[in-house]
């Protein structure tokens, strides 16, 4: 798994689900940091998704992530 700092906009990458909110799904997408599936409900903790990279906020370390 790649760091956050590799990371960029666009890139599409399996990660796995580390939380289910009620407001989407966070993803482990890098060593040091998880994204937010925003709206998701189906995946399960623990599953693999695969997502697309919408936005990084590198100061906060946090990215938004879409369904690839």
């Amino acid at each position: 798994m790649s760091r956050f700092e590799e990371l960029n906009v666009g890139d599409v990458l399996v990660g796995q689900v580390t939380k289910v909110v009620p407001f989407g799904v966070f993803v482990r997408i890098a060593d040091d940091a998880d994204g937010l599936l925003h709206g998701e409900t189906g995946p399960q903790e623990g599953s693999s998704v695969t997502v697309r990279i919408l936005d990084i906020d590198r100061e906060r370390l946090r990215a938004s992530l879409a369904r690839a």
